[in-house]
């Protein structure tokens, strides 16, 4: 789980030892976590393991190691937070929930670089995300942000520049429509030739989509995909006014109080609307939003969240629920990847297969280690360059030998990792989320006319 309870004294971990006995107990350092650990099968450290950080957050706990050391500092900071660990843990340690608790620790005992401040301020406010966003979105139309991916070199701070302005050029809508017309005519080909299928079914549930601060600044063409298929799919798609970021980032950074500040948000936003359904299209944001009743564990907001968490469902999730309906060919082949938030922290596997099933003309080719972390992780490539470059550099290898048109991942943060990796090896780096494929089919079969 990706939250921690809100009964911690001053920020204590060791404060909160009876609080969290039962997760962090139960690991009998077997072993498992790791070969499925990317830093530990990097490093070869078993600090750099997640028995190991368990080992060094029980210190700590104990009073053996000051949470200001390197080690603690270092070691949890290097971890993705992939939550590939609990996958194959056979004591079902709840490592989310405690490396967010021992970063909220690691944070109060030294404040993170001024980057990582920077970053967590501005995405806590709608105000500056709008900025902030409105300026990428220029340098991505104008392509200015190609232009510094060509040119930029050398590693510091040139690199980590490079790398951000890559990942924002990878942001760029693929061309899909390159893809798919029935040979001689020119025409697109139906899904239905008796047109029975552009019939919608009654309303299955009323749905509320999450916006989001990435799919909303930069992908807000996912968005609009997500309600019109669930539209074409049988579902009431409500607007949701006044939600906000997810949380999932300053969770993720050790900000416990500004990711309880926007989870309340979200919880009152979609109370509002009343919808049977809190849709979201980004693997780390759902993750996070099926946890906030962990997030608020022993407050009183605890029961709303818990309320609120249940009705969370990944887009692909919610599709398969109703169908999803079959839609006009999209003839291309893609490099599918698995988000670790997706298949490690909420299960979903087998679901954004489906929906690509529902695209006739689709060769899906599964990349080889799809359940391993590519690199992302939040911003992860610009703090850690030389590991997250090592790690990222293997995932768009693999997405490369697949030999596949498009790269193909449902999260808009691994979209952006892998598509800045083959950005900055020369390739055209086009990667689209499975809602993107199914809504240009629909497009094609005339679901939306």
């Amino acid at each position: 789980m990706a939250g921690t309870p809100v009964t911690l004294k001053g920020g204590s971990l060791a404060g909160a030892l009876e609080a969290q006995r039962e997760r962090l107990l139960p690991c009998v350092h077997c072993g498992f976590c790791l070969p499925a650990c990317p830093t530990y099968n990097r490093l070869g450290d078993e600090n750099d393991s997640p028995r190991g950080r368990l080992h060094l957050m029980l210190a700590v706990v104990e009073g053996r190691l000051d949470p200001s050391s390197d080690a603690f500092q270092t070691h949890l900071d290097r971890c993705l937070g992939c939550r590939a660990c609990e996958t194959v843990c056979p004591s079902g340690v709840e490592y989310g929930t405690l490396l967010e608790l021992a970063r909220e620790t690691a944070t109060e005992a030294r404040r993170p670089d001024v980057f990582s401040r920077a970053l967590l301020t501005v995405m806590g406010s709608r105000a500056l995300r709008a900025l902030f966003f409105l300026g990428g979105r220029f340098m991505r139309v104008t392509g200015l942000a190609n232009v510094a991916v060509r040119r930029l070199s050398g590693d510091g701070i040139a690199g980590k520049l490079r790398f951000a302005l890559a990942m924002l050029s990878a942001t760029e809508e693929a061309g899909l429509e390159r893809h798919g017309r029935a040979s001689g005519s020119g025409a697109w080909v139906s899904a239905a030739d008796d047109g029975s299928s552009l019939t919608p079914s009654p309303p299955v549930g009323s749905a509320g989509v999450l916006h989001g601060c990435v799919q909303d600044g930069l992908y807000a063409r996912i968005n609009e995909a997500t309600a019109r298929t669930l539209d074409a799919n049988g579902f009431d798609v409500r607007v949701v006014t006044r939600q906000d970021c997810c949380g999932a980032l300053h969770a993720h950074g050790g900000d416990l109080t500004t990711a309880r500040r926007l989870a309340l948000r979200n919880i009152e936003a979609f109370e509002r609307v009343g919808v049977d359904w809190v849709v979201v299209n980004a693997a780390g944001c759902g993750a996070a939003m099926k946890e906030y009743g962990v997030l608020f564990e022993g407050d009183a907001m605890e029961e709303r969240a818990r309320a609120f968490s249940d009705k969370v469902r990944d887009i692909s999730e919610l599709l398969v629920s109703a169908g999803p309906r079959v839609g006009a060919p999209v003839e291309c082949s893609v490099a599918y990847d698995h988000p670790c938030h997706l298949m490690h922290a909420q299960g979903v596997t087998a679901e954004p297969l489906q929906v690509l099933n529902a695209v006739p003309g689709v060769d899906v080719r599964v990349v080889a280690k799809a359940d391993e972390c590519c690199g992302g992780a939040g911003i992860y490539g610009m703090t850690h360059p030389d590991l997250g470059a090592r790690i990222g550099g293997d995932k768009v290898a693999a997405v490369r030998d697949t030999g596949a048109d498009l790269a193909c991942t449902p999260n808009p943060g691994c979209m952006m990792q892998i598509g800045a990796g083959l950005r900055m090896e020369g390739a055209s780096g086009e990667v689209v989320h499975p809602i993107e494929l199914l809504d240009q089919s629909y497009q094609r079969a005339g679901y939306y006319t």
